[in-house]
């Protein structure tokens, strides 16, 4: 080496005489490294290779020499294994490689930190808020988004989730099921990054590998493992190569390389045949493996002959056998020897030997788990370790290390066979140190119950203790596995997804048919039904108690209302709360089924009971208060809100909930406060802003309003209520166009949102289109007949159009809906008036006077009707009371401007002395600029 010439690392010296040690797949690598001298443009060029093999035959190898192919060719390139159990946690990992290459993907990592925080927030901060029937949208398109998302990244088993959707509940409750979901968590885009993180993640990911693209030759992915990461990255990469969801594909210089034991799923995959590359792998020809010997030293034909046969091509096995360079077909090992010896034949040093198969124990090893694996002296483990993580078998994952399936299956039938008691032994001894170490973790973790199961570190320390304890003792660990899978899946289908693979992996590796049968069958549930089902089989067969079953009808239940399937998740609810009456937590979840079905009456009895369970749960009472300002129990709401914000003052929701409770009380100022406040939490809490934007309608702040519903769309551009809210604000400030453009958005997101074609029909109204607000009016009640808003506004608009008895039978249909609505009698009264009914217009109006004493609409209607029966001393007497100038009328200009076409009505008794008692209320129209005003938002 010259003076000049730099010292490689360590790291370098490895890989060069790994690749120099690469023998055959050349064809594989030929045809990989011809498509990378391809233009993307060039009809030749591939986008995807999909390697493909049994266990055992080099994938993983083949992906690593491509990736230095890859390499050598430009490209930056990132590697992807099971490690990664979902794709968000993918898109970590691509974020990470490329972030050492200097390609930072800031938007993305900060996405990432809020999802991680946001999911372990999700079961403790899930409050449904419900808004009344015509506060949010009757849209399928929730659960939609929700099975989509239990599909999305739920991962696993997440199709799933729509076969538990009731279609009958889905018709009608999708208002109720956004509401709830907006409700459970900070804001909507909060649910969509729990609930589909991929829906949020993906255009954000796409956009920045666009970029890091544009400034390098190739991207290249390798996707390793494919055989467990394409359970749930194989569809997502299918969308992100076509573009066929996220509004974006992966930009066209970069390559995905796929490598697992299974072939590409034709369904998925047939119709882009023309741009994938299959590149099935089987065990080597034999002139591959003479080379891989002859290049390891082994060329006796004798010797290499006995090799071939071990081996039968695998691999992994040549590589094994030849490792330690036999001379003689004696030192390859009797045929009948077993596959271990076979491995380790050529280890003299006991010592190593030992440390091989006492490795092979845990599923996976780090240097702690070495340490708890092997006895000795701290020096002496750090050497065998890193004589461990060379052996040609053993996967070198950074972090940690990993055998090769082939290899580890018959070490474990060895030790197991050779001495069952010291198999026992081991495995009981490595589950103690897990258990210690999770206990470690459940010390150091918050206070709560989500300071254990929502922490993915404790977790996976529970999981490998699990593994460990079935192996020692199978039969007694079982139930206790069983009754922990309960807790996984209330997590969600990636925890119960790794809990079953622990079953079916213990079942294996100790051949007691018990456990494989219990991983074998439970694997097939959750593909076939999501947690559901596999609750549904630990319920018919698991030897759980009353309380482990409790638990489960829960976890079961809460997940059926997740799917809108509310009668059968109450059926569950009601079954664990008769199990274990003191259960609080099927309390709530049962709260949150009623609610989300339209029970808020009996939500709030079930949050009565969990609140005498657990009177300190601030979510608890936090609930309960927002169903009693749903309910209109404005008392109890803001006296259980009150105590929910002294037990978490932190908690958001306790916040907007109690602001929103101010603003029906007409407490403006507490209402703004409180809604401030909870904005202060969370900036970007988007039922927040909605709601201080009414608020600020209610203080005459039209522009801060407006400026509340513009930064609560930018969040959440694909909420159609949200869009419908800002419209309502626009039509209330009389730009009609503007207002339309809103909601003409919003039933594009939500074709079944009745309140966005009623106020677009009452927008379409004043700007003079009877043709359009009368199909969207009667669209509007198509999709929800008993809405009284959206009747009334249909109303007014036949007498406009000269159509009394249609007027009166949507204003009669209003009075049955809302009798005590004084705004409603009113417009009746109206058209009683256009078909001439005066006298029983009065009794109407009367009413209606009975119901609001100060109306000015009603008293202004009334005197129409008693002009017209011959007793004009009364109507003008009614006249006065609207007019003066201590009436009704002189409270505010929306109230004159409400009354414009109203005084229309009086015209022919402006003479005389109706006009003298008319002019003050006829000069205070003019200066509020005589024109229509604003009708109350639906939601009002």
């Amino acid at each position: 080496m010259g003076r000049d010439e730099p010292l490689p690392s360590m790291a370098d010296l490895i890989r060069r005489r790994t690749r120099a040690g690469f023998v055959g797949r050349g064809a594989e690598r030929a045809a990989f490294r011809h498509n990378l001298g391809l233009s993307p443009r060039d009809e030749r060029h591939r986008f995807l290779f999909h390697v493909h093999g049994n266990a055992g035959v080099g994938k993983t190898f083949l992906v690593r020499e491509l990736e230095q192919v890859a390499q050598e060719c430009g490209a930056h390139t990132v590697y992807v294994d099971e490690a990664a159990g979902s794709v968000p946690e993918a898109m970590a990992v691509i974020s990470a490689h490329l972030g050492r290459r200097g390609h930072r993907f800031r938007d993305l990592d900060r996405m990432l930190v809020t999802h991680r925080e946001r999911r372990h927030e999700a079961e403790a901060a899930s409050v449904a808020t419900q808004e009344p029937d015509q506060d949010g949208p009757s849209t399928a398109s929730v659960l939609a988004a929700r099975a989509g998302l239990a599909g999305i990244g739920l991962l696993p088993g997440a199709g799933a989730l729509t076969q538990i959707v009731d279609p009958e509940r889905l018709a009608e409750g999708a208002d109720r099921v956004r509401a709830g979901l907006s409700a459970r968590l900070r804001s909507q885009d909060d649910v969509q990054l729990v609930l589909s993180p991929e829906s949020v993640l993906t255009p954000v990911l796409l956009r920045e590998l666009a970029e890091a693209a544009a400034t390098v030759p190739w991207i290249v992915l390798f996707l390793d493992t494919y055989e467990r990461t394409g359970a749930f990255l194989d569809a997502w990469l299918r969308q992100v190569t076509t573009g066929d969801r996220y509004g974006g594909a992966l930009p066209g210089n970069v390559v995905v390389v796929t490598a697992g034991q299974h072939p590409a799923d034709p369904g998925r995959w047939g119709g882009l045949a023309d741009f994938v590359v299959d590149m099935p792998l089987g065990p080597f020809t034999e002139t591959e493996a003479r080379g891989l010997l002859a290049d390891r030293g082994v060329v006796a034909e004798p010797v290499v002959d006995e090799v071939l046969r071990l081996s039968g091509g695998l691999p992994v096995l040549v590589s094994t056998l030849a490792e330690s360079r036999p001379a003689d077909p004696a030192d390859v090992g009797d045929p009948s020897s077993t596959a271990v010896e076979r491995f380790l034949k050529w280890e003299p040093d006991p010592v190593r030997r030992a440390t091989a198969l006492a490795c092979a124990l845990p599923r996976r090893l780090d240097a702690d788990v070495f340490r708890a694996v092997v006895d000795c002296g701290e020096e002496e483990a750090a050497g065998l370790f890193a004589w461990l993580r060379g052996l040609p078998f053993v996967s070198d994952r950074g972090d940690r290390v990993q055998y090769h399936d082939v290899v580890r299956a018959p070490m474990l039938r060895l030790q197991r066979h050779h001495s069952p008691r010291g198999w026992a032994r081991r495995h009981s001894r490595l589950a103690a140190e897990f258990g210690r170490w999770r206990e470690e973790a459940e010390a150091e973790a918050a206070a709560g119950a989500d300071g254990t199961w929502a922490d993915e570190a404790w977790r996976a320390l529970r999981l490998a203790e699990s593994y460990h304890l079935l192996c020692a003792a199978p039969r007694s660990a079982l139930p206790v596995v069983l009754r922990d899978l309960v807790d996984a899946c209330g997590r969600g289908d990636m925890p119960a997804l790794r809990w079953t693979q622990v079953l079916a992996d213990a079942g294996q590796d100790t051949d007691v048919p018990a456990v494989a049968d219990w991983g074998r069958e439970l694997l097939a549930a959750l593909a076939d039904g999501g947690v559901v089902e596999v609750l549904g089989r630990l319920l018919s067969r698991a030897e759980l108690d009353a309380s482990g079953r409790a638990a489960a009808r829960t976890v079961r239940g809460d997940a059926l209302r997740d799917g809108g399937a509310y009668e059968r998740a109450l059926a569950e609810l009601d079954q664990a709360v008769a199990l274990d009456p003191g259960l609080a937590r099927a309390r709530c979840a049962r709260a949150l089924a009623h609610a989300e079905s339209g029970d808020h009456t009996a939500a709030v009895r079930d949050l009565d009971r969990a609140h005498e369970l657990a009177p300190d749960d601030a979510r608890t009472i936090s609930l309960r208060g927002e169903y009693h300002r749903i309910l209109g129990h404005h008392a109890q709401a803001v006296a259980d809100l009150d105590r929910g914000i002294e037990l978490d003052p932190a908690r958001d929701f306790a916040w907007a909930s109690r602001g929103a409770t101010y603003s029906r009380l007409g407490r403006y100022e507490e209402a703004l406060a409180d809604l401030n406040r909870a904005l202060e939490i969370n900036p970007d809490y988007a039922w927040a802003l909605a709601r201080r934007a009414r608020v600020r309608r209610a203080l005459g702040q039209p522009r801060l309003q407006l400026a509340d519903l513009d930064r609560a769309v930018a969040l959440k551009p694909e909420s159609a209520w949200m869009a419908c809210e800002r419209g309502d604000a626009l039509r209330g400030a009389g730009r009609h166009e503007d207002a339309v453009a809103d909601y003409d958005h919003a039933v594009g997101l939500d074709a079944g949102y009745a309140s966005a074609y009623a106020s677009r029909g009452v927008s379409h109204r004043e700007l003079g289109r009877p043709g359009p607000a009368l199909a969207d009016l009667d669209r509007a009640l198509a999709l929800n007949p008993g809405y009284p808003w959206a009747l009334c506004q249909r109303s007014d608009l036949h007498s406009r159009l000269g159509d009394p008895a249609r007027a009166l039978a949507d204003a009669s249909r209003a009075v049955e809906l809302r009798p005590g609505d004084a705004g409603i009698r009113t417009l009746r009264g109206r058209a009683l008036c256009g078909l001439g009914r005066y006298a029983d217009a009065r009794r109407e109006l009367d009413l209606a006077l009975e119901l609001d004493p100060r109306s000015p609409e009603a008293l202004c209607v009334r005197a129409r009707a008693l002009f017209e029966l011959g007793l004009p001393d009364e109507a003008l007497a009614d006249v006065g009371r609207a007019a003066g100038p201590d009436g009704p009328a002189a409270a505010s200009a929306g109230a004159l401007v409400r009354l414009a076409d109203v005084v229309d009505e009086l015209a022919p008794w402006r003479s005389g002395r109706a006009g003298g008692a008319l002019a003050p209320l006829l000069s205070r129209l003019s200066a509020a600029g005589r024109r229509t005003g604003p009708s109350p938002a639906p939601s009002e």
